[in-house]
């Protein structure tokens, strides 16, 4: 799934290619891509576009006099493709990955897609961004100036969860999901599986400090990729998660994984866990 650094990266992307742009068509190519029925698509066309904003995980096209906000998702499996051009025949309907298609005046625009069957991309069109639930319900974005490390342990008092529930909570931490958590937990050196209520002022601040820099260094590397190579941008950035079985470029143990019924996470024994391997429960359960 696209995280802060992905979809700041798409951000800033988008505004270099879209803002002045007059939107001609926008085609939603799935059934349920379109989460919001008033304002309609066609409010859209002969819009210019003033403005590409990022809420989380959420990138924002704004465009218009009246200033409406094109909300997209893109969720696990959702990505953006820029196209300099389009076939002349529209593409038919829940044919295939492809979402919702956006011409631009020039003949260029971009495709939404989605692999998979599972289809969770989500597009809104509204006049106010915290019209969207999902971006209502945001915590503070970590990129933020203003988010500082008082800001942070604010968050995390009171809190009762594992740290890696805690940092992929949309409604605490805006943008950070699975990957990045992993790679904010090894550079940090604490187990997922942490009770955040057991963390020393010392260790917020490291984790914080680490927060930061992890994702700071991401954006650093995503900026100025094309859309279509950051995924693999992300991909060969990342020091454990998805790497189980390979060496920790840190220490050169064996980066371990626990399984989940709908996710999985990485990390390094000897550098987060006291080298103990975590139980992985669903793995136990195959095994007996």
């Amino acid at each position: 799934m696209p995280e802060v650094p992905e979809v700041e990266a798409l951000r800033e992307f988008l505004d270099g290619q879209l803002v002045g742009k007059e939107i001609v068509r926008v085609l939603p190519l799935t059934i349920n891509v379109l989460k919001t029925y008033d304002p309609p698509l066609s409010a859209l066309e002969g819009a210019t576009v003033t403005a590409i904003a990022r809420h989380g995980k959420y990138l924002d096209i704004v465009a218009g006099d009246a200033g409406l906000h094109l909300a997209i998702h893109l969720a696990r499996a959702g990505w953006l493709r820029w196209k300099d051009s389009f076939p002349a025949e529209p593409p038919r309907p829940g044919k295939g990955p492809l979402a919702l298609r956006v011409v631009l005046g020039g003949g260029d625009g971009f495709d939404l897609t989605e692999a998979g069957t599972t289809k969770r991309l989500a597009v809104h069109l509204v006049r106010d961004p915290a019209d969207v639930p999902g971006i209502a319900r945001l915590g503070p974005d970590p990129l933020d100036e203003s988010f500082g490390r008082d800001t942070f342990a604010r968050l995390l008092a009171g809190e009762r969860r594992q740290i890696k529930g805690a940092l992929r909570d949309q409604s605490l931490i805006a943008g950070i999901g699975n990957a990045y958590s992993d790679e904010i937990l090894h550079a940090a050196k604490m187990s997922p599986f942490k009770p955040v209520k057991n963390l020393s002022e010392d260790e917020i601040t490291v984790l914080y400090e680490v927060m930061r820099s992890t994702l700071r260094e991401a954006v650093e590397r995503s900026r100025g990729v094309a859309a279509g190579r950051l995924k693999a941008e992300k991909k060969s950035g990342l020091r454990v998660h998805g790497r189980a079985g390979e060496a920790c470029p840190v220490c050169g143990d064996t980066i371990r994984e626990v399984s989940f019924s709908d996710s999985s996470l990485q990390y390094c024994p000897t550098c987060q866990t006291g080298g103990k391997p975590l139980a992985d429960r669903r793995m136990s359960r195959l095994l007996k």
